[in-house]
């Protein structure tokens, strides 16, 4: 099982998905060789035809032909695009002269409807179009961690009363004797302090990735290698948690203890992510994986088989499985 794992993993780095060359900086194509605040800042991570997707209610556009005849136009005529809309990037003009935001962007949504706009404004209000960027959009929304932190409190509520009242199966408290959904939520824990550490010290790095992203772990710089790399190991790990779980636990017991372990993922996430920004995430991830191995090791990995089914117990006796005597 172990071994089909480590091929698994190791063919989905190498065919993982190409991604053309596309507009870049000299940091991303040769990995981490100059700073990330002394090239990226100048660098604009979009251009002309570099396509967008609304993500607010609206959008308005100042339909006129160049920026500079905005100041001079007694009426404008102003077009609105909903959300929803794909714009895509006509030419980018900058008026030093403009006190408000002196680089003006063109979008366009259709053959009628172009227009111009405060670069600002428009970052603000749209997400790249492609599904990698719109993924990362919208589990950076502040209004679905606020949900999810509530979430998490009322789950956790109930996963802990149905743990006292029943003692079901519950990862890291009454663990059953696999170890991947242990290593699962080490791997939620390392992703989300990976996740905000990039976000921290290579800003500019995780906006590129975010404009121009790429499944490939193999042509980024070494931060977002990483975090790539532990994506793909999420993906694999929980499928074969799925599978492992299975064979421990009745239909029942199963469903339960998949949504105690979502749960403790979810807990895991949120409090790795937002502690990280406060450099409290990093000696409290040593401690979660301390205290994680530690459970495991001592109260659920199985130390014995059983001599006739071979079915994993934790002390000799009476094999639960098949009903044989261990002695």
């Amino acid at each position: 099982m172990h071994r089909c794992l480590f091929i698994l993993f190791f063919s989905l780095l190498v065919t993982s998905c190409y991604q053309q060359e596309k507009p870049s900086i000299q940091e991303w194509e040769n990995g981490a060789t100059l700073k990330d605040s002394s090239y990226l800042p100048a660098i604009r991570h979009y251009a002309q035809d570099y396509n967008f997707c609304v993500k607010a209610d609206s959008l308005n556009l100042v339909g006129v032909p160049n920026p500079l005849d905005i100041s001079y136009s007694k009426t404008l005529n102003i077009l609105t695009v909903e959300q929803g809309d794909r714009l895509v990037v006509g030419d980018i003009v900058v008026l030093p002269n403009d006190t408000v935001d002196s680089v003006w962007v063109q979008v366009l949504r259709d053959e009628e409807t172009i227009g111009w706009i405060h670069e600002t404004e428009l970052l603000d209000a749209v997400v790249p179009n492609n599904p990698i960027s719109l993924f990362i959009d919208y589990f950076s929304n502040t209004h679905l961690l606020y949900f999810l932190v509530f979430l998490i409190f009322v789950v956790t509520l109930y996963g802990f009363h149905h743990y006292n009242k029943h003692k079901t199966k519950l990862v890291h408290f009454n663990d059953i004797s696999s170890f991947y959904p242990t290593m699962l939520t080490l791997l939620v824990s390392t992703s989300a302090v990976f996740y905000s550490a990039i976000q921290m010290y290579a800003p500019e790095t995780w906006s590129h990735f975010y404009y121009h992203p790429t499944l490939n772990p193999f042509k980024v710089p070494m931060l977002i290698c990483f975090f790539l790399i532990s994506v793909w190991a999420l993906i694999i790990v929980s499928l074969a948690t799925l599978v492992d779980i299975r064979k421990h636990l009745s239909s029942t017991e199963y469903v339960l203890y998949y949504l105690g372990l979502l749960g403790i993922c979810a807990i895991d996430y949120v409090v790795f992510s937002i502690s990280t920004l406060y450099y409290v995430g990093y000696p409290l991830l040593v401690l979660y994986m301390i205290f994680a191995l530690w459970r495991f090791y001592r109260f659920s990995r199985a130390r014995y088989q059983c001599g006739n089914c071979g079915y994993p117990l934790h002390e000799k006796g009476i094999c639960p499985h098949c009903g044989a005597k261990n002695v």
